[in-house]
């Protein structure tokens, strides 16, 4: 099978009960990121960043998993590389199990102090100290606005590899995320959008609907099913 990098957006787990962040109802319409989502504003007020994520963290919890995120399981099965733009758990619980999560985790715990991570509880609370330094302080393993997203060495290796690249249910407005499609194009490979509606990337194909609906028929046209 051709090298395939899918990069998945909140467009995917949208259809699970997961809200979108930047169409005209979204999160970022409702709180204001600089509380909620910087480094300045968990330091302002931890216990409302922490409310917002524990919230957050119950949301992912309850929600299933669709129909599309148990397709690209399937393609990962087959050699794809999944990288995440979401912080939820919703396509490993589908099945795929090395799925690259570029902009953290919400069931994972940051220490500040000294790196380390683990899992999280179903609430988080201000003051609780580092199992490993007995330190802190500890917040959501969220890459926050301002902050380098993770893994990039390794994503950018692969775009560099790949034959097609395929963006699902994302804006594509978020650097650098906004940019891999023309590190794709440059290392030679195809391009593939499937979103509800085309974004301004320039990609040689697009696929339009439902996350849920044309996810699984693509993977089923790769696969050969």
């Amino acid at each position: 099978m051709d090298r395939i990098v899918v990069l998945t957006g909140a467009g995917v787990s949208a259809e699970s009960g997961l809200g979108t962040f930047r169409d005209k109802d979204g999160l970022w319409t409702k709180y204001d990121l600089a509380e909620v989502a910087t480094p300045e504003g968990f330091a302002a007020d931890p216990a409302k960043v922490h409310a917002f994520y524990n919230a957050r963290r119950k949301n992912a919890l309850e929600a299933e998993v669709n129909a599309a995120h148990e397709a690209l399981a399937r393609l990962e099965a087959a050699g794809a590389l999944i990288v995440t733009q979401n912080v939820d758990n919703l396509h490993e619980r589908a099945g795929a199990k090395g799925v690259i999560h570029m902009h953290g985790e919400l069931m994972r715990v940051l220490c500040a102090a000294c790196g380390a991570t683990w899992d999280a509880p179903r609430e988080m609370a201000v003051g609780e100290a580092c199992p490993n330094c007995d330190g802190g302080p500890t917040r959501p393993d969220i890459v926050w606005f301002g902050e380098i997203p993770y893994h990039m060495e390794r994503i950018v290796d692969a775009l560099e590899a790949c034959e097609l690249f395929v963006a699902i249910g994302t804006s594509g407005e978020v650097y650098p995320a906004a940019g891999f499609v023309e590190e794709a194009r440059r290392a030679g490979a195809q391009t593939l959008e499937i979103n509800l509606e085309a974004t301004g990337g320039r990609f040689d194909r697009r696929i339009l609907g439902p996350a849920s609906a044309v996810v699984p028929q693509w993977v089923d046209e790769v696969l050969g099913a």
